[in-house]
């Protein structure tokens, strides 16, 4: 009986693996794409400083990195608020 029931669940169990990796991947791209986005403000802040960019340059380019990154924070937190506590094949019934 145990034997049917592996192989009555194999496709969700299945499925539910490619869900996963998928799931997995697109977080790490989320909080990826944050640091990334760090660092050119970072970038940005030195340009600053050593005089390569004007005052209005600074703003401007900062104003749309910071939007990026609240975008980023943003996603990235709502990514995992969705997560569920277990996506155990436990649960699934026949």
């Amino acid at each position: 009986m145990f034997i049917v029931d592996d192989i009555l669940l194999f496709p969700v169990r299945s499925l539910l693996f490619v869900l996963r990796g998928i799931h997995k991947a697109a977080r790490e791209e989320i909080e990826n794409e944050a640091e990334s986005i760090r660092r050119e403000l970072t970038d940005l802040y030195m340009m600053l400083e050593t005089g390569r960019i004007s005052e209005e340059e600074f703003q401007a380019q900062e104003q749309e990195l910071l939007d990026r990154l609240e975008d980023a924070e943003f996603h990235g937190t709502e990514v995992e608020d969705d997560q569920p506590e277990s996506l155990g094949t436990d649960e699934i019934e026949m």
